[in-house]
């Protein structure tokens, strides 16, 4: 995905071909960037486990295959100058999006199991194994709203053998007005955000709970990030508010809303989810009454 990622940049840059709105080598620059650092995260959260290896190693190796074919697909039909997602215009294209799909479900399965595994392990520091647990089900809750995007649109189901069956976008066409660097739409709902939002919850929920470590032993004003039960409580904290956020937006871009565009109603829910994790942090950082169990160790 590495050598992909370079290749594609080189694509974007050497190849002036438009794809829905995009240079045509966007799509396989993102898709392989994101996988790098999907892959890179379940490499590690596998070494946590301290039992059911020989499982944790069988489902990295089906998400790796599967991850390979689905890229090796897109790019197949960059280099034919077509669309991967969502084509139907021949025989062939079809046959290549259908493929793509049970890659998907493969690799979703894959995860799947992998966070199984992760539930039922038995991790030491308490606050890292939640934060590892409960980021690989927002990221499987991520990674299933693929399969929202499949369903053909209120346009496609009234035409005849459409082209397209399936859109990224919600209201509005794809490949229309868009934010930069994302691509997603502007002018209505957009599925990719929660999509992407809820898959990195894989990275940035252990990462966070990294930094605050990091904090405690850097800072003598955080030394109180250190007791185990702060983290601990910081990371459900954490997890509950991107949950709800995760929800937020698939609520948001569901109801043909874009990102840059919110209502009334979605900022009021936001400033709700805003509120409460405001307050469970503030709750969060009560220092104990009781010593920690390290504490007690140490006495």
């Amino acid at each position: 995905m590495g050598v992909l990622a370079v290749v594609s940049a080189v694509g974007i840059a050497v190849d002036d071909r438009m794809l829905v709105g995009v240079p045509i080598w966007t799509k396989p620059f993102k898709f392989s960037v994101s996988f790098v650092a999907y892959s890179l995260s379940l490499a590690w959260m596998l070494l946590l486990l301290p039992r059911g290896r020989r499982a944790g190693w069988w489902a990295g190796t089906v998400i790796a295959v599967a991850s390979v074919v689905e890229m090796a697909l897109i790019t197949l039909q960059v280099i034919r100058g077509t669309q991967s997602h969502f084509n139907q215009a021949t025989p062939f294209d079809a046959a290549v999006f259908q493929t793509m799909g049970a890659t998907v479900v493969v690799l979703w399965l894959g995860a799947l199991v992998i966070a199984v595994l992760l539930l039922r392990a038995r991790i030491l520091d308490r606050a890292m194994a939640w934060a590892v647990r409960l980021s690989s089900l927002i990221a499987l809750a991520g990674a299933g709203i693929g399969f929202l995007m499949v369903r053909p649109t209120p346009e496609q189901l009234t035409a005849d053998n459409p082209p397209l069956v399936g859109a990224h976008s919600v209201g509005v066409p794809d490949g229309g007005p868009s934010m930069p660097l994302t691509g997603w739409a502007t002018t209505g709902g957009d599925l990719r955000v929660p999509h992407f939002f809820g898959m990195h919850a894989l990275q940035l929920l252990p990462l966070l709970l990294i930094a605050l470590s990091a904090l405690a032993t850097r800072f003598p004003s955080l030394t109180r990030l250190a007791d185990e039960r702060i983290r601990l409580r910081l990371t459900l904290t954490v997890s509950a508010t991107y949950a709800a956020t995760f929800a937020l937006l698939t609520w948001q871009a569901l109801r043909g809303q874009a990102l840059s565009a919110p209502d009334t109603t979605t900022l009021t829910t936001a400033a709700a989810i805003l509120l409460l994790a405001c307050t469970s942090t503030a709750l969060s950082l009560r220092t104990p009454t009781t010593p920690s169990p390290t504490e007690k160790v140490a006495a």
